[in-house]
Parts: structure tokens; C-alpha cells; sequence
């Protein structure tokens, strides 16, 4: 990684060399769960209008994950958090994080972990990957299902 003045550039095995500004730079104390050795991301947005983006780390440049805000797919998520969690990221009780929270592509569509949200403290820019115990969202909520005449056509 290089910076040039509030831009980066980020090295990536999927995009190659990437210029990213600084405001889209993430740090996770803690890594994220199975990554804990990787603290430091970028936010990578393929266009203006899309709902997926590229959570890529800026130290391991084969590490990314694919990423939405899960309130788009379901109006009811929410995240409760513990008040040590939220000091850990310096949020305070006015600031209203950002959640994120990892995709994966199934042979069946495109799942996500809703039990594992990412929440982000928008005025830093730091991360926590929390756990939550609400029995309604699982590590691998439906959130496209491709028929199976589909996924017949596209293999």
C-alpha cells in the first residue's frame, strides 16, 4: 500500500492495483472472526448504484469479503450491542453506526451472516465483528435464491 495525500493505493489479487480515498479506510481492532490477524480494510463500492461492495484488506491482498448493508434486505434487522463493545470502537449513545455484513454465494443464490454483523463507528472508522444471540438471523440467511432451472441454464 502507498499513500498519496488521502488516497491509497491498495494492491488486490482480484482488482489489481486499487486507488482508494482515505475516508473508506476501515480498522478492525480485533480482525474479523477466522481473520484476526488482518485489522486494516478498504471499502470498495464497483459503482454508485449497487448494494454489494468489496471489503478488502490492506495488508493480505488475497483477503476480501463481499459485503451489503443488511437493513436492504430485511427492514426488521437490528444489532444490539454491549456497552464494552461499543467503547471498543468509540461509539457513543448519538452516533449511529454503520452495519455491514459478509455475502456468499451458494449454489442455491446468495446468502449472508446476519448473526455475524460487522458495526461500524462512521466518526473513526473502526469496526467490531459481534455475534448475536437473536435466533432470527443465522450465518447463512437467504437473501437471492436461483431456481434450480436457473442454475441449470447458467452452468
Amino acid at each position: 500500500m502507498v499513500a498519496t495525500g488521502g488516497r491509497m493505493q491498495v494492491e488486490t489479487t482480484r482488482f489489481g492495483s486499487v486507488e482508494v480515498d482515505d475516508s473508506r479506510l476501515l480498522h478492525f481492532p480485533a480482525g474479523l472472526l477466522g481473520f484476526g490477524r488482518v485489522h486494516q480494510f478498504a471499502l470498495l463500492q464497483p459503482d454508485d448504484r449497487g448494494v454489494f461492495f468489496w471489503l478488502q484488506s490492506i495488508e493480505s491482498p488475497d483477503v476480501a469479503f463481499v459485503v451489503t448493508d443488511p437493513r436492504l434486505w430485511s427492514s426488521d434487522y437490528t444489532v444490539s450491542m454491549r456497552r464494552e463493545q461499543s467503547e471498543e470502537i468509540g461509539l457513543r449513545g448519538n452516533t449511529t453506526p454503520e452495519i455491514l455484513v459478509i455475502v456468499n454465494r451458494r449454489e442455491s443464490g446468495i446468502t449472508a451472516n446476519m448473526q455475524g454483523p460487522l458495526v461500524i463507528n462512521p466518526e473513526n472508522r473502526t469496526g467490531i465483528q459481534i455475534v448475536l444471540t437473536d435466533r432470527r438471523w443465522t450465518t447463512r440467511h437467504e437473501l437471492v435464491s436461483v431456481s434450480p432451472v436457473a442454475r441449470t441454464v447458467s452452468a
